[in-house]
């Protein structure tokens, strides 16, 4: 049984100011508990209808759907919810290419992105300090288990770029044509916030700015939602990293 002070816990998880204070944050379904368990992170407690997923069983708490629906952030529960101890910060991987975001907002893309990094094998992801939080549900849930095989740091990133020393590339609408720009292999990746793109601070400091061209007939499309954008951009800094 769920008791009263766990279900006030949970549900308050959903705050970057208690997921602070408590070191928690919260995972639901199979497949992400699973990578997460298999990860550098620490589990605190499982609570599930069915699965024992192999942990300890102290750690385990079975639960029945009602029960279930009273705690998790989705509209349909999914076997399982858990919570696993927030880590201290990562270091950063200096690694080839670095993605470094902006001011990114919404938990959509940020948990997107996160895939993305691990589809493409970027080690780092530098995010602007009022970029959304890594560990909010939504986030988390969007990672698809990613979250555990990408470090996550959030910086000041006028002072990371600063003090990095690398070539710092940037999307822009107004940039080169990403399919003709030379692109080096150990590099800064900025990704500019949804609505406003990469800031003026910001701005000043990249070295090359890089586009998408749109090849519709009547190329009207105003903008790429940021995350299409990233694994567009990715990609062609991959391809180019083989050739």
């Amino acid at each position: 049984m769920v008791s009263k002070s766990q279900i006030k816990l949970i549900t308050s998880l959903a705050q970057k100011k208690y997921r602070s204070k408590h070191t928690l944050f919260v995972a639901e379904g199979i497949k992400t508990i699973n990578e997460l368990i298999n990860s550098k992170f620490s589990l605190e407690r499982l609570f599930t209808t069915e699965r024992d997923f192999g942990v300890p069983a102290g750690k385990i708490q079975k639960v029945d759907e009602k029960e279930l629906k009273k705690i998790s952030f989705l509209k349909t529960p999914q076997v399982a919810l858990a919570l696993f101890k927030i880590p201290q910060e990562f270091e950063i991987k200096d690694e080839n290419l670095i993605l470094a975001l902006d001011g990114i907002r919404d938990p959509g893309n940020l948990g997107t992105i996160i895939r993305l990094c691990d589809w493409f094998g970027i080690k780092s992801l530098v995010c602007s300090k009022d970029s959304v939080d890594c560990f909010n549900p939504k986030v988390v849930q969007a990672t698809m288990g990613s979250l555990a095989r990408v470090n996550i740091v959030y910086r000041d990133l006028k002072n990371y770029i600063e003090e990095s020393g690398l070539p710092v590339y940037g999307a822009f609408m107004d940039g080169e044509n990403v399919y003709n720009a030379e692109t080096k292999e150990k590099a800064i990746l900025v990704m500019g916030n949804e609505a406003n793109g990469v800031s003026t601070e910001i701005e000043a400091l990249v070295e090359k700015k890089i586009s998408i061209p749109r090849f519709g007939e009547l190329k009207e499309t105003e903008s790429l939602n940021v995350a299409t954008a990233t694994a567009i951009l990715l990609s062609e800094f991959r391809r180019k990293s083989f050739t």
